[in-house]
């Protein structure tokens, strides 16, 4: 093959690896929240999707509104947590398909002989 067709090869294994290594990464995303007393622990994957969630037998002592909020507050922010995990993926992701800078060639104006 020649140095061209090499290079483009390569460059699509890059591209290609790279967009695995962004699934493997997606599928790995979870956001975690617990709350300062560790009464409510939340746990949501890259998809928004509550995986987990934990309750500890105080949450019983508090009205059930009051409960139901600490538990809805718990779960956006780990889905916040997920969120900004999964742009981390998206971003790495992204570099991988910028393209390096090629290097720029400082011209003087000056001709051979000088002037």
């Amino acid at each position: 093959m020649s140095a061209e067709m090499d290079a483009l090869v390569a460059g699509a294994t890059r591209k290609l690896e790279a967009l695995e290594a962004a699934l493997y990464g997606l599928k790995q995303v979870r956001g975690h929240f617990s709350t300062e007393d560790g009464m409510i622990t939340a746990e949501v994957d890259s998809d928004g999707a509550l995986v987990n969630l934990q309750l500890t037998e105080a949450v019983t002592a508090l009205p059930p509104t009051e409960a139901a909020q600490l538990i809805i507050s718990a779960c956006r922010q780990a889905a916040e947590d997920a969120g900004g995990r999964r742009s981390e993926v998206v971003a790495t992701l992204n570099e991988s398909f910028t393209p390096a800078p090629q290097a720029v060639v400082e011209t003087t104006g000056t001709g051979p002989d000088g002037t």
